[in-house]
């Protein structure tokens, strides 16, 4: 485990006490790895997740309806 001495603003601090308290994580480093992973889900492109290559897959294994006018075909107005 790497170990680092980081030096936090006010508003940074408390927003790490914020996750801490709310995750009842045992301390700031504990939230800090916590917002990093959750970066890292959030940036991660859903392309790139293995399940969503599964779940395009499946798609595209079933059958579709060839629709010519969406707008009659569903009743809308325009």
């Amino acid at each position: 485990m790497v170990q680092a001495l980081v030096d936090l603003d006010e508003n940074t601090n408390r927003v790490l006490n914020v996750v801490k308290a709310k995750f009842n994580l045992k301390d700031k480093a504990e939230a800090i790895k916590f917002v990093v992973e959750e970066y890292i889900e959030f940036e991660n492109e859903p392309s790139l997740r293995p399940e969503f290559i599964a779940k395009m897959d499946e798609i595209k294994k079933q059958k579709s309806i060839k629709v010519n006018d969406f707008a009659s075909r569903y009743g809308l107005e325009f």
